[in-house]
């Protein structure tokens, strides 16, 4: 029968909490995984577990099992220590450690007519996540985050994509890098920016496309305004000039999508 971790001071606990600080993420090379839909899409994506933590009374040994992890891996914990490294609810009683990936522009795989979607120093997790689960459910091609202020493994990012950080191209380079790439693979940039600017829908999305996102608070970089195939712009009627990141995002990639085609 298999020991059960009953205290939060066991050296696997303590070692599991400390991946909430980046720093450790990145000495270790690991990140945290939580919930049974989100450990099972990363499996699917071909991230290596590490150690699964797992909680007998919210599931099932056999339930465990079935994700085709090495015995040696999985780790019984109590319910009282469950709830204490769990960070939200409804994780379905399971929290994994798995190795991360490198994601640079030279491992995307590009389709004959790519849509993309570049945030420029993306600052907030639950942002960058809520924009992976935007990409995922319009069908683009990868996500490229320039000058990153947030990594791909906040625990934050992972819960707010609902695991779309596993099932979405991903990649990070400087914005010099990822303008440099774009147009050795001619692909169009359309850069969101309030002066000098196309309303987006009057834009053709229908050639291989990138859409440039900046921040809400300062917007696009001079380097990405200058580089643009063409400056866009979503008409506002309030009395504000911006909108979060991600809606503005789903705004425009969905035009693209329409204008391409729902079912291509």
């Amino acid at each position: 029968m298999q020991l059960v971790i009953t205290s939060t001071q066991n050296p696997k606990i303590k070692g599991l909490l400390g991946l909430e600080k980046p720093r450790e993420r990145r000495k270790q090379g690991v990140f945290v995984v939580e919930g049974k839909k989100e450990v099972g899409m990363a499996l699917d994506a071909g991230y290596q577990i590490e150690n699964l933590f797992f909680c007998e009374e919210i599931i099932s040994v056999q339930e465990i099992k079935a994700f085709g992890i090495s015995n040696k891996a999985i780790i019984a914990v109590s319910k009282e220590v469950f709830e204490k490294i769990a960070i939200r609810e409804g994780t379905g009683g399971v929290i994994a450690i798995a190795q991360q990936k490198k994601h640079t522009l030279d491992q995307v795989k590009l389709t004959a007519n790519p849509l993309l979607l570049v945030l420029e120093s993306v600052e907030k997790p639950g942002n960058l996540g809520a924009v992976l689960r935007t990409a995922d459910a319009a069908g683009v091609d990868a996500v490229i985050i320039s000058d990153p202020q947030t990594d791909f493994y906040n625990p934050n990012v992972i819960r707010s994509s609902v695991g779309c950080v596993f099932s979405t191209q991903i990649a990070s380079a400087s914005s010099e890098e990822t303008i440099v790439w774009l147009k050795r693979n001619n692909i169009q940039i359309y850069c969101t920016y309030l002066k000098a600017s196309k309303p987006y829908h009057l834009v053709d999305y229908s050639s291989p496309s990138a859409i440039i996102m900046g921040t809400e608070s300062t917007g696009l970089s001079d380097i990405w305004v200058k580089n643009a195939s063409s400056n866009i712009i979503i008409p506002m009627q309030g009395k504000i000039d911006s909108m979060n990141v991600s809606t503005a995002a789903a705004v425009v990639i969905f035009e693209a999508r329409r204008q391409r085609g729902f079912n291509k």
